[in-house]
């Protein structure tokens, strides 16, 4: 598979003669029949026209050599092989698109911003970034950019409103400041043959006392991983749960990304709590950090997030394959597809494309239909209806105000190009990562849905709305990011209890804060530590307000198990 892309890729770049001084719609035309045809919500008409006006857009650029980035994803792959070098057959901008580790976009941007050296164009940055963005003033807002100084090269039919996540990357000033260029949640994994399987159905029944099915919440997915692990399906021991556990930096991102909110840590809100959002970090009335510790009524430290943090030591512990708590985010990430998981809580969707390649043939039926399917991940005992549910990563592009005008105008040329309306629907099909509404509903992902175990009919959803990134309550992501490793490894590793470890993060999240406010850095949007007090006076004063976070704890933390058919959830939705 991997072998014919690469071979088509080739074609393509001789076939638009990249290099050539003749970029225009001869090449435009090479490019929307070899790679386009009609994969496109626009007509072969409106994609011509869209390419006119890249090519008229871009003629001032010509020749310069610019430089963009991103992380190593398929769909950033795909704009690097195939997408970066037909713009620069086009338009004669001469494309180089970095595809690199997440970590090393992070820090590299970072550098960027400390030092004022342009490194990169155009970043394709993760939208958890939006409050560094607003609070920092190192990019470019793109609000103004599109009215002011980038309008000459703001496509007419860029359509915002047609984008899923702009949500996301709007900060408190109302201002857009990235625009998402890829999109992928994490949700709930399940196989679901082993489901709808009768001895599996009637021995669950017998032993629980209710229904096999999708678990609602985190008392039925614990009885569910219980029920499977151990159980011999098809001749071979199967587990009840798939994690990972090295202290490692990507153990971090694992409880960043909204972990915490499923348990029902912070406040309800949409896309992310307020005051306190799924970080446990509080805001005040001007959206300046107050605290991450419930000592200032931060929920970092609270019982929800130490119940989250509890259920997911417990869980690698009794229900996943023992070599789980060696294993890093990506060591992990392959082992669903080997078939020997019934279920896992936290699974990214960005894996659906390897999950249905001929390289998962254990969770695929010699149709090509898959046998597992995914559906919204269920919540802990402290989550209540209006909170976030999950997580979505939205890498979006990103303009510095370092980089030099002429460049970041070329930059963003490129990232509408690859954005567009004319391309989006192709560039979906290979990385399934989705940024357009007209995309999510082309009838070419209504004939492919049945091979992709329930993403479209996720996207489709009223329920996508509760899945979202970081949001704009975090000052400082790159640096209050990597505490998170630290903190949790330690738990992780057995050095520290799940309370020890979350104090030791909320603290070490309120000393880079006050390091933040002392500086001044931020101004008046930075942050503004709130006094001391205890658990119980910052919790009658979230009840005063109307607010929730931080709770007191649950007495009886194993709830009422809920499960849900799949077939009358995805039926629920479309009604």
């Amino acid at each position: 598979m991997r072998r014919q892309f690469l071979t088509s890729t080739t074609a393509l770049v001789l076939l638009l003669g990249v290099g050539n001084a003749y970029a225009g719609m001869d090449e435009a035309k090479a490019f929307l029949d070899k790679e386009i045809g009609p994969l496109s919500t626009l007509d072969r008409a409106g994609q011509e026209a869209e390419m006119q006006w890249f090519i008229d857009a871009a003629k001032p650029f010509a020749g310069m050599d610019i430089k963009v980035v991103s992380e190593t994803i398929a769909t950033h792959q795909y704009e690097s092989q195939v997408l970066a070098p037909a713009f620069t057959a086009i338009t004669g901008i001469k494309i180089t698109h970095d595809v690199i580790q997440e970590g090393d976009v992070v820090e590299k941007i970072q550098t960027q911003m400390q030092t004022g050296q342009n490194l990169y164009d155009g970043w394709v940055n993760d939208s958890d970034l939006i409050g560094t963005h607003w609070r920092y003033q190192q990019v470019r807002n793109l609000t103004d950019w599109m009215a002011g100084e980038g309008k000459d090269v703001t496509n007419p039919n860029l359509d915002l409103k047609d984008f899923i996540g702009t949500s996301f990357t709007t900060a408190p000033d109302k201002k857009l400041y990235q625009l998402p260029d890829q999109q992928f949640a994490n949700l709930y994994w399940f196989r679901y043959d082993w489901f709808n399987d009768e001895k599996n159905k009637a021995d669950f029944k017998a032993k629980y006392g209710y229904d096999l099915g999708v678990p609602v919440n985190w008392s039925a997915y614990e009885d569910i991983a219980e029920f499977f692990t151990g159980r011999e399906i098809d001749g071979k021991k199967v587990y009840g749960h798939m994690d990972y556990g090295k202290k490692d930096p990507s153990l971090g991102w694992r409880f960043t990304d909204a972990w915490l909110s499923m348990a029902g840590n912070g406040d309800k809100g949409l896309p992310n709590g307020l005051p306190v959002d799924e970080w446990g970090i509080k805001v005040d009335e001007n959206s300046r950090p107050v605290g991450s510790c419930t000592a200032r009524g931060g929920d970092t430290n609270g019982p929800a997030a130490v119940y989250s943090i509890q259920k997911y030591l417990d869980w690698l512990k009794a229900y996943a394959p023992a070599e789980a708590q060696g294993m890093t985010f990506s060591e992990s990430g392959p082992v669903p597809a080997q078939g020997a998981v019934a279920q896992q809580i936290f699974w990214y969707t960005a894996f659906t494309a390897s999950m249905v390649d001929a390289g998962a043939k254990a969770v695929l039926n010699d149709d090509g239909t898959p046998k597992w399917r995914m559906a919204p991940s269920p919540h802990g005992v402290y989550w209540k209806d209006g909170m976030k549910l999950g997580y979505q990563d939205v890498g979006s592009w990103t303009l510095m105000k370092s980089t030099p005008t002429d460049r970041a105008k070329a930059a963003w040329l490129y990232a509408q190009f690859v954005t567009s309306k004319t391309v989006d629907v192709k560039k979906s099909h290979v990385g399934l990562t989705f940024i357009r509404e007209s995309t999510i509903h082309d009838k070419s992902f209504t004939e492919r849905a049945p091979k992709l175990g329930g993403l479209i009919e996720f996207y489709r959803s009223p329920a996508r709305v509760q899945w979202s990134p970081t949001g704009t309550n975090v000052p400082d992501y790159p640096k209050l990011a990597q505490l998170w490793w630290q903190a949790i490894g330690d738990a992780s590793s057995g050095a520290k209890t799940a309370q020890e470890a979350m104090d030791s993060l909320c603290g070490e999240q309120e000393k880079v804060m006050s390091r933040i406010e002392k500086s001044g850095v931020q101004g008046d949007i930075g942050p503004k530590m709130a006094e001391e007090h205890d658990l119980a006076y910052w919790n009658a004063d979230a009840v005063k307000k109307g607010n929730l976070a931080p709770q007191l704890k649950i007495e009886n933390e194993k709830e009422k198990p809920i499960t849900i058919n799949y077939d009358e959830l995805v039926k629920s939705w479309q009604k």
